[in-house]
């Protein structure tokens, strides 16, 4: 007969949280916000955290895209994640930019602290992390790329990243 695709019930899973949280600088796309949702809730993520100007989980396109998982991920909303990222950075989190730098390291060189909490940082689909978040980070990934474009959707960069972030958490 073959291959057979499973539905969302036929499938099991190892869930599980870990300690990871996303930092969203400036996010503004309804569609974005929903999809940073949907892939943090599918790897696991502990908490997400918005700017006060990014769309609130009422938002119609933004639960569309999120398909329901606004729900079931911590979040919350800040008018200065400036203040967030130094108080993660005094509860112990290793506070981690995506985002292309002069100093930024490709994903594949990094080896994620496993003892440690981590919070990821996201920024803007036009103009990425903000410089005065920038300089608070402890240092930025790279995701490689091979062809003429030097980025992608923040969505695409964050599941990256996530993707190994979680796999090594899990060989860990």
């Amino acid at each position: 007969m073959g291959q057979i695709q499973l539905n969302h019930h036929e499938i099991s899973q190892n869930k599980c949280t870990f300690p990871i949280y996303i930092i969203c600088d400036d996010i503004r796309s309804p569609e974005n916000a929903g999809m940073i949702f949907r892939v943090s809730e599918a790897f696991g993520v502990q908490k997400i955290y918005f700017s006060s100007t990014s769309p609130k989980t009422d938002n119609t396109r933004l639960k569309r895209a999120a398909r329901s998982t606004q729900q079931s991920v911590e979040n919350e909303y800040s008018e200065n994640l400036e203040e967030i990222i130094i108080q993660l950075k005094k509860d112990g989190f290793n506070v981690i930019g995506i985002e292309i730098t002069n100093t930024s390291k490709s994903i594949n060189e990094i080896k994620f602290p496993l003892d440690e909490k981590i919070a990821l940082v996201v920024g803007a689909e036009r103009n990425g992390i903000s410089q005065q978040n920038l300089e608070l980070l402890d240092f930025c990934v790279h995701i490689p790329m091979y062809g003429n474009n030097s980025s992608i959707n923040v969505v695409n960069a964050l599941a990256i990243t996530l993707y190994e972030v979680s796999r090594q958490l899990k060989i860990g």
